[in-house]
């Protein structure tokens, strides 16, 4: 997080980074690593990994604005999905949570 806040610091960015505008730019880059895979199952995986950094990028600056652990919130959300699907009810299906 430290090189992310360093680049954003030495460009003068955070003035444009409101978590709306950061949460949209989230949106914006989804959307452009699912284009990967718009006419194809098979997209590059360099232009992936690509759009999947820019994604994150986002999504960390984003916890970062919000003043929250990135890490620690996936571990709760985990904790919260780990409750909803059991293992033992989900385990090789897709079906949800109201549905097991």
């Amino acid at each position: 997080m430290r090189e992310l806040r360093a680049f954003v610091d030495e460009r003068d960015w955070a003035q444009f980074h409101s978590p709306e505008n950061l949460a949209k730019s989230v949106s914006i880059e989804a959307a452009e690593l699912l284009e990967c895979f718009q006419w194809a199952p098979d997209a590059p995986s360099e232009r992936v990994i690509e759009e999947l950094a820019d994604v994150l990028t986002y999504c960390l600056l984003l916890a970062d604005k919000l003043g929250v652990d990135a890490d620690q919130i996936v571990l709760e959300k985990l904790e919260q999905t780990r409750r909803k699907y059991p293992a033992e009810r989900s385990r090789g299906r897709s079906t949800k949570y109201d549905q097991l």
